[in-house]
């Protein structure tokens, strides 16, 4: 099964890696509140953090997409 299609590792993806660290808000959440505001100070290693807990949600916006490609 391709690591890539399978809606059940998306998922767990989304909720692990792309939501932690899970208190007091996601980190995902932080950095896209910061880049909202200008992004102003964020360096190489911030940026880096949204393409590293972002990577799942566009998996799953990928995931989506193909599925209703095909209906």
């Amino acid at each position: 099964m391709n690591f890539f299609n399978d809606i059940k590792i998306i998922l767990l993806l989304c909720l692990t890696l792309g939501l932690a660290p899970f208190f007091p808000e996601p980190h995902i959440w932080g950095k896209l509140r910061w880049i909202a505001g200008g992004a102003e100070g964020m360096q190489l290693m911030d940026w880096f953090d949204v393409l590293l807990h972002g990577f799942p949600f566009l998996l799953l916006l990928r995931y989506i997409v193909l599925r209703l490609k095909r209906s």
